[in-house]
């Protein structure tokens, strides 16, 4: 029976979208560049707020199909080519390098020498480099690497090879290719496969062409073709919200700013250059304006177009898009069209006089229910080795500027905390003292320039402060919900310098979970109320305290503090951070630091003990 192997559309962004290697079904496909997709049956995706900030002409979506793009040439849907195009036969132990010509529409690859055709299965091991190139090992190399040059050139026979496992030992030590050429016998066991070895580079990924080929001296790494650091997607997104009247204004006030700052003659004078990268750091700093705002108003001046973000050299280039969502989560009258519907409450506790509820409506302020949110997920490009690594463009010839990109659409939770309250908590200089020991780890992360983008140019408390209160409701939300944490997702929004002060909690999973309705109910009074407070209980208590609650750094570059899967991680598809920067101290109070709810925390003690001593 011809087999039927299908991507979703919503998965051909992430997880596997241009550049990404994957599994179905024992065989293993990459995806290529968009300049393969077929033109005739995309569909348009419509986000001109996104496109303006990445600086492309608009979004495709993957042609929508109920077959596979895995076999035929001419056949619909988002194009995925065999790789790695080395594969071996469990039964003889034969390898085969499998071209296209040798695809059978329907059919999985069998073994020419077995009868009947076993099926044959990927290697497990692929080469990348640091500029973002993926090819297959030369096998024949490796199996006689052991020998002389003299001694390989006598070898003529480069692709009669076998794949070998020994019942004498496990794991990689078992393993081992052999050249089956008559008179030959080299081999080489794959114990120390992984790693450098000083292999030469193909330049160009398994789709490209070999006139498409760069001439790359970066030393190559050979992985499993599993591994984490063979793909890093550069993902950007944005919520379809409607116009204010809020936003231009603030946004001339802005670009005023900006034109009349002492070094705004000087970075026009220089731009392009060295040396205008001085000015651009402090007229950011000094201004508050983001990187997108300063690269327009550049281009209006000097006549250059601003930067194609496929072109950047690292993976740290997200444009600042919270401006504008949180102009609209805040607007006295909240917008609304068919894909943006708002509605403002409250926690329901305006009757309460008692701890730990009046804690609650003191630390906590605006509360908006979003019934329906549209989000637009593009990708810009994909890193390996290393997510701040050279980008690879999704379009590797680098003619289209379009992106691909899919929508999906969901609910969510909008709060904000009290402004004052924050102002005091912030103000206190253990919190301060304690946020310069994270900010001092940021400072040395690889990550930095990437977080950048999320917290703005100074690492604040209140982010930190609100990452971590939004981790913990999403994983208290998943109770209250039904909905896994997976179909959660966050939102932050603490810049200070543009006065943001609140989180978004959302569904938007690209399929049935995020429409299930039951998010936004949770939000209504008094649900929501009662969630916070069964969420600051919760986070007060890790099942790997004291080790969690003392810890003075873990994580990716040491970058969380209270934090761990125990108590405040989450999956990597909800985070917008990566599951960095998290401190419950920062909520729930420590040792030598105060929490912002940390009150609440003593009056819900002491209302329970209460209730324990009466009768």
């Amino acid at each position: 029976m011809s087999r039927k192997l299908r991507v979703r559309q919503s998965q051909t962004v992430v997880p596997f979208g241009v550049g990404a290697v994957f599994d179905i079904q024992g065989e293993s496909f990459v995806a290529t560049g968009i300049g393969d997709w077929p033109s005739r049956a995309r569909q348009q995706v419509e986000s001109s707020r996104l496109a303006s900030r990445l600086g492309v002409t608009g979004f495709y979506a993957a042609p929508a199909t109920a077959n596979d793009r895995y076999d035929a040439p001419d056949a619909p849907g988002a194009p995925y080519i065999r790789f790695p195009s080395w594969l071996f036969c469990g039964a003889c132990r034969r390898m085969k390098r499998w071209r296209i010509a040798d695809e059978k529409p329907g059919q999985p690859p069998r073994c020419p020498s077995c009868s009947p055709g076993r099926t044959l299965a990927p290697m497990r091991f692929v080469q990348i480099c640091a500029a973002g190139h993926l090819s297959d090992i030369d096998w024949w190399f490796w199996a006689h690497s052991r020998r002389e040059a003299a001694e390989r050139r006598q070898c003529g026979e480069r692709e009669k090879l076998r794949f070998l496992v020994s019942e004498r030992a496990s794991g990689l030590e078992a393993l081992s290719v052999a050249c089956a050429a008559k008179g030959c016998g080299a081999a080489r066991g794959l114990l120390d496969i992984l790693g450098t070895h000083g292999m030469r580079c193909s330049g160009r990924n398994p789709w490209q062409r070999t006139g498409e080929s760069a001439d790359c001296v970066l030393p190559v790494q050979v992985v499993q073709r599993t591994a984490g650091n063979l793909y890093y997607p550069v993902v950007h997104s944005a919520l379809d919200i409607p116009e204010t009247d809020a936003r231009p204004h603030d946004d001339d006030a802005l670009a005023d700013l900006v034109r009349g700052h002492d070094l705004w003659v000087q970075l026009c004078r220089h731009a392009g250059k060295p040396r205008a990268a001085m000015f651009r750091e402090v007229i950011l700093e000094d201004t508050g304006a983001d990187e997108a705002l300063l690269d327009a108003l550049l281009a209006e001046e000097t006549g250059q177009s601003p930067p194609d973000p496929s072109d950047a050299p690292t993976a740290a280039a997200r444009p600042d898009l919270s401006r504008e969502e949180w102009a609209a989560f805040t607007a006295p009258a909240p917008p609304a069209t068919r894909d943006f519907a708002l509605r403002e409450t409250t926690l329901g506790l305006a009757g309460e006089t008692e701890d730990p509820w009046t804690g609650l409506r003191r630390c906590f302020g605006r509360i908006v229910l979003a019934d329906r949110l549209r989000e637009v997920r593009a990708l810009s490009g994909f890193t390996r080795v290393s997510p701040d690594a050279t980008v690879v463009p999704a379009d590797t010839a680098r003619r289209l500027r379009w992106l691909p990109a899919v929508e999906v659409f969901g609910e969510g939770i909008f709060l904000t905390l009290d402004r004052g309250e924050l102002a005091s908590w912030e103000s206190d200089m253990r919190v301060q003292r304690h946020v310069a020991g994270i900010r001092a780890d940021l400072d040395r992360s690889f990550q930095k320039d990437r977080l950048e983008t999320l917290t703005g140019p100074d690492l604040s408390p209140r982010f930190v402060l609100l990452h971590t209160l939004a981790h913990l409701l999403i994983r208290q939300l998943s109770f209250e919900s039904g909905y896994t944490t997976a179909s959660l997702r966050e939102r932050i929004y603490a810049r200070p310098e543009q006065d943001q002060y609140g989180i978004l909690v959302y569904t938007a999973a690209g399929d049935a979970e995020g429409t299930l309705g039951g998010l936004v109910r949770q939000g209504e009074p008094p649900r929501l109320a009662e969630t916070l407070l069964r969420m600051t209980e919760a986070a007060a208590w890790c099942s790997a305290d004291p080790l969690c609650a003392e810890h003075s750094g873990q994580g990716f570059g040491n970058l969380n503090r209270a934090a761990c899967h125990a108590c405040a991680l989450l999956p990597e598809t909800s985070c917008e951070a990566g599951n960095t920067l998290l401190d419950r101290a920062l909520v729930v109070g420590g040792e030598h630091v105060p929490g912002y709810l940390e009150t609440i925390v003593a009056a819900a003690r002491a209302a329970a003990a209460t209730a324990l001593e009466q009768p």
